[in-house]
């Protein structure tokens, strides 16, 4: 039995100054992984934004420098640098060394705040190396830097200055993170939604890690409605013109951008000062609400309704609508663990005031435009309808008994989901090994014919049609939509099995379009994978080897000699693999390489510019991302 703990008044511990974030970091930017680094970077910079925001800043430069530190600067009034008298130090001080200090508290420095109350600053100083910030105020330039949260000197005057503003660099600790790399592809997503949502600010990227500077410029003077108009580009308007609203009511300042398009998908976001709410709240149901009851008495009042007919619902209008809802708070309070839903009753009723109102003002001066609202919406309702009754057939009461092809399903013996998965494969000869290959006991086995159905480009009730995708759903168990539960996934691992080719990413492509719109909790909750094929097998003197990539070829045939001797296949499709070849390299649990389908609601719009971009009808768009992004293809079956 072990020694009994001393459990005393003198084990309680105190934490001094910023000791408590560099012990639990997490619970201050949410991990230590690779978004924790980059949230550091949004801190520092939505300080700067909450400058402009009170209308003291218009433009804001973010460096990724050579050592892969970040410097920020605003031409903002500067952090103050006289005395706080509370603590006895330099405002700038107190705010990069004192957890929850900052103008964003007691209604005095901001109205509204988009950080961390405060909390942002004095964090990324602890959690960096180093961090040096420099104040451009009254012809004076002043600097601080610390080394780990700690002072390193007082801060001191240094020279006159024409600038004015604060700059701030800072580097990572590696003591902390796991990754200190920064990504510019991800910073640029952040801060060109960032400068969407700050009309009239000017937000630059440069990266100067490469031979040449890398600048990107964010600045939108239409704000919201070039951030619709930037959603909207992959796809094509109903109408030409963004719908706007704006206005205030108490304390609540309200901006709404919508225009539908001729997809059939609902591409909502909403905001609360800058900071995306996933999860929606009382101002996301107050646009909802505006927008159902609007069109419904739009509708009724001329005539596009019978009489007979049931009121359209909110699914039915908000058909291929793409909308920001943004408002700016004084004291947002958020609900649930996430701190993702708005939780301010306020706010219901302002948004809902303000919409209803300039929207239905607006339909009633552009009379064609509202026609083609409500006449998609009742195609809608219609499709809807036959939907529901697509949808009723792939609902399951017992096991698989609504399989449409129940010959298809290899399942697994064993019942417990958590130790069960499915492969995804394309075509029968894959199948065959895959079901071959396989352990009957957690491994079921589904094979598709060829590719499915893009439901990019394909209304609901067609989608639900289609026996490929009604064979998985029903394998899934979970339904759809809001028939969706993950309490009744059979699987708790869905691995994309497909060749190694063209073919197969985009093969990989449609099916990941399919789970993203229709069942996304599975990839939110880590349950959707990308099974890694080999593409090379060397024999040797009767020994195996295999190879995942040509610098894995490489450095195989580098290791056992190049010569006559060594037979090199290279692997065209699954088929070609024999059910042990199947399974040593891509099935066994021991061996194999998995890659899980990560989904990041931070940057959900990016998230759906992608989906659209790659699967809807535009190609010009298209052909522009693939140039962008080839260079981070690791191999291509040309």
């Amino acid at each position: 039995m072990s020694q009994e703990q001393e459990y005393g008044a003198d084990q309680i511990q105190i934490l001094e100054g910023l000791e408590a974030v560099r012990k639990r970091p997490g619970m201050y930017i949410g991990s230590t992984s690779i978004k924790g680094l980059h949230h550091l970077v949004y801190e520092i910079v939505d300080n700067s934004v909450d400058e402009a925001l009170a209308g003291y800043c218009n433009e804001i430069n973010v460096f990724i420098n050579k050592d892969n530190s970040i410097t920020v600067t605003d031409n903002g009034r500067g952090i103050p640098v006289g005395i706080n008298h509370k603590a006895g130090l330099p405002a700038v001080e107190v705010v990069f060394t004192i957890l929850h200090a900052g103008g964003k508290f007691g209604g005095g420095g901001y109205k509204v705040s988009g950080g961390l109350h405060g909390v942002g600053a004095s964090v990324v100083n602890a959690l960096s190396e180093w961090l040096e910030v420099r104040i451009h105020q009254d012809g004076k330039e002043y600097l601080q830097r610390y080394e780990r949260g700690k002072v390193m000197f007082p801060l001191k005057e240094v020279g006159p200055t024409t600038l004015r503003g604060t700059h701030v660099t800072f580097l990572p600790d590696k003591e902390i993170f796991e990754e200190t790399v920064f990504e510019y592809a991800t910073l640029k997503q952040r801060l060109r939604e960032m400068a969407f949502l700050t009309k009239n600010l000017k937000i630059v990227l440069t990266d100067r890690r490469g031979e040449e500077d890398k600048t990107r410029v964010f600045h939108y003077e239409g704000g919201i409605k070039e951030y619709v108009e930037y959603l909207n580009k992959t796809k094509k308007p109903l109408y030409d013109n963004i719908i706007y609203c704006e206005g205030q009511k108490g304390n609540v300042y309200v901006e709404v951008a919508m225009q539908h398009n001729d997809a059939y998908n609902e591409n909502v976001y909403s905001f609360v000062n800058n900071i995306t709410t996933p999860e929606g709240g009382t101002h996301l149901t107050g646009y909802r609400n505006a927008i159902t009851k609007t069109f419904n008495d739009y509708a009724r009042n001329n005539k596009l309704l019978k009489d007979s007919e049931p009121n359209l619902t909110g699914d039915d209008i908000r058909e291929g609508l793409t909308a920001i809802v943004s408002i700016k708070i004084p004291e947002p309070q958020f609900e649930g663990q996430t701190k993702q839903k708005l939780g301010n009753s306020e706010a219901r009723g302002a948004v809902e005031s303000i919409v209803s109102e300039q929207l239905t003002y607006y339909l009633e001066q552009n009379p064609s435009v509202a026609r083609e609202i409500c006449d998609k919406a009742v195609l809608a309702q219609r499709a809807r309808e036959a939907a529901r009754k697509a949808r009723d057939l792939t609902r399951r009461k017992t096991a698989l008994e609504n399989m449409a092809l129940p010959g298809k399903l290899a399942d697994c013996s064993d019942k417990d989901p958590r130790n069960c998965e499915i492969y995804i494969v394309e075509g029968n000869s894959a199948g065959g090994s895959a079901k071959m290959a396989r352990s009957r006991a957690t491994q079921a086995i589904l094979p598709l014919r060829g590719k499915i159905l893009n439901v990019e480009k394909t209304r609901l009730d067609h989608i639900l049609g289609n026996e490929e995708i009604k064979t998985m759903i029903t394998a899934f168990g979970t339904g759809i939509h809001d028939d969706f539960d993950i309490s009744k996934l059979r699987y708790h691992k869905i691995i994309i099995m497909t060749d190694a080719d063209v073919d197969g990413a985009h093969i990989s492509t449609l099916l990941l379009t399919f789970l993203y719109r229709f069942m996304p909790e599975l990839i939110k909750e880590g349950h959707v994978y990308l099974a890694q094929p080999p593409l090379y097998r060397v024999e040797r003197n009767k020994k195996m080897y295999y190879a995942y990539s040509d610098d894995e070829l490489n450095n195989i045939l580098n290791e056992i000699g190049r010569d006559q001797n060594n037979k090199i296949q290279r692997y065209k499709g699954l088929g070609e693999m024999d059910a042990e070849q199947l399974w040593e390299t891509t099935m066994d649990p021991e061996k194999r390489i998995l890659l899980r389908v990560n989904m990041d609601e931070d940057n959900s719009s990016e998230l759906e510019v992608t989906f659209s971009t790659l699967m809807g009808d535009k190609v010009e768009p298209r052909r522009e991302f693939i140039e962008e992004n080839a260079k981070y293809v690791r191999y291509l079956d040309v």
